[in-house]
């Protein structure tokens, strides 16, 4: 009896030595197993942050892209680099009409269900209530948005002419903040962090990013419509975009913890530099 009572009398002493010790590398071991696992941004813990970028890179990397097809920066149709802000002559836009307002046709798949068709016009719409864009159903245009089910959410940058695919995947790119990123870039935008003063705003921790990666995050030559950097733009990357470890891709400057990105929908900002590159509320 009493060598036991001594054999729980270590036992509870070793116990109580462990529950003091420090926690510190038991947590680096799990956080550096956690950073080994993380490789783009969708796998953010808590998903209540991502932003409609995140989501689309979470999208995308499955996505096998079809042949003689080039996505810059994650989501940008291409077979070579363009902006819209700076073609010639504003030859990328959609063409604004004598009545003011910008008029974008589209057709929608029937492979979408109801559901699909919703979350698509409310990204429309998002757009559509705060600036001259009206998104049309095609009646005979030669010009217009093929919005279809492909693999992945993407857009070419601008106007392209003929018909011109506009991919949102469903259900993975059923998010209209998602639908209003795509419009966007089809109305000429590129990712808000790739502006040309992009340094003054954010810092890009390149040793992050997974090394065939580093394309994605080159500055592009950009009017930047004399608006401020937006922080809370539907086209900005997020914080881990193409993140090799799971360390932070992007650094806000000068406040670090300043949110950026949003999933909800075109911000205030955006909505105003629709206005200023189309020159909305002037009619020609």
């Amino acid at each position: 009896m009493h060598s036991s009572m001594i054999l729980l009398g270590i036992l509870f002493g070793l116990l109580a030595q462990a529950y003091t010790l420090p926690l510190k590398n038991s947590t680096a071991v799990h956080e550096g197993k956690a950073r080994l696992k993380r490789r783009y941004s969708d796998e953010i813990t808590d998903r209540d942050e991502m932003n409609a970028m995140d989501h689309i890179l979470g999208v995308n990397r499955r996505l096998r892209v079809p042949r003689g097809m080039l996505l810059r920066e994650g989501d940008i149709a291409s077979s070579y680099i363009r902006s819209a802000i700076t073609c010639p002559g504003n030859a990328c836009l959609w063409p604004k009409s004598i009545d003011g307002f910008v008029y974008v046709p589209f057709i929608v798949s029937p492979l979408y269900d109801d559901m699909d068709r919703i979350t698509i016009e409310n990204g429309m719409q998002d757009i559509s209530s705060g600036t001259c864009i009206k998104f049309v159903p095609r009646t005979h245009e030669a010009n217009f948005l093929d919005i279809q089910p492909r693999y992945g959410c993407w857009s070419f940058l601008g106007q392209t002419g003929g018909s011109q695919t506009l991919s949102l995947q469903t259900p993975g790119c059923m998010w209209s903040g998602v639908a209003a990123h795509e419009f966007m870039h089809a109305l000429g935008f590129v990712h808000e962090q790739s502006r040309s003063d992009r340094d003054h705003y954010v810092s890009i921790v390149w040793k992050n990013i997974i090394p065939d990666q580093m394309h994605n995050f080159r500055k592009q030559v950009t009017n930047n419509l004399n608006s401020p950097y937006d922080y809370s733009s539907v086209m900005h990357y997020g914080r881990y975009a193409f993140s090799e470890d799971g360390g932070p891709t992007i650094i806000p400057k000068p406040d670090p913890y300043i949110p950026i990105g949003q999933r909800d929908g075109p911000s205030m900002l955006d909505l105003h530099k629709i206005n200023v590159l189309y020159n909305c509320g002037a009619n020609e």
